[in-house]
C-alpha cells in the first residue's frame, strides 16, 4: 500500500501554499474537472493538494496532523524562526530522529524531521 493523496482545506489558500512552499513543496495553481482552483504538489509518490474550505465549511480541521522528512532541516528551521513561525518543540532529539513542531498558517501541527 502506498499513500496517493492528502487534501487539506483551507479559508486562506494563498496564505497556506506560502508556507508549504517555504518547506521546499513546489506547488501548480489549476482546477480539473469541476473542482475549485486549488494548489498542489508532489511529496515521494503522495499529491498533497490545498483546496478551499468545501461548500458548508465554516472552520478549518486544524486536528490534522502531518509529518514530513527534510533534507535541509537546518535551513528550513532557521528561516521559520527568521519568520517568527509558531514552534510547539524547538529542534529536539526524539525516538524518531531529530524534530521540531511548528504550526501552519491555519494552526495545524506540522512534524519536521531532519533526513540527513
Amino acid at each position: 500500500m502506498i499513500l496517493k493523496l492528502i487534501v487539506i482545506r483551507t479559508n486562506n489558500l494563498e496564505r497556506l501554499a506560502k508556507f508549504y512552499q517555504g518547506l521546499g513543496l513546489s506547488l501548480e495553481y489549476h482546477k480539473h474537472g469541476k473542482s475549485p482552483f486549488h494548489y498542489s504538489g508532489i511529496i515521494g509518490e503522495t499529491v498533497l493538494e490545498i483546496y478551499p474550505l468545501a461548500k458548508g465549511q465554516e472552520y478549518v480541521d486544524s486536528h490534522f496532523r502531518i509529518g514530513l522528512g527534510l533534507d535541509n532541516f537546518d535551513e528550513i528551521i532557521a528561516n521559520f524562526k527568521e519568520d517568527n513561525r509558531t514552534f510547539i518543540m524547538d529542534p529536539t532529539d526524539t525516538d524518531f530522529g531529530l524534530m521540531a513542531i511548528v504550526l501552519d498558517p491555519d494552526n495545524r501541527k506540522v512534524e519536521l524531521y531532519k533526513t540527513h
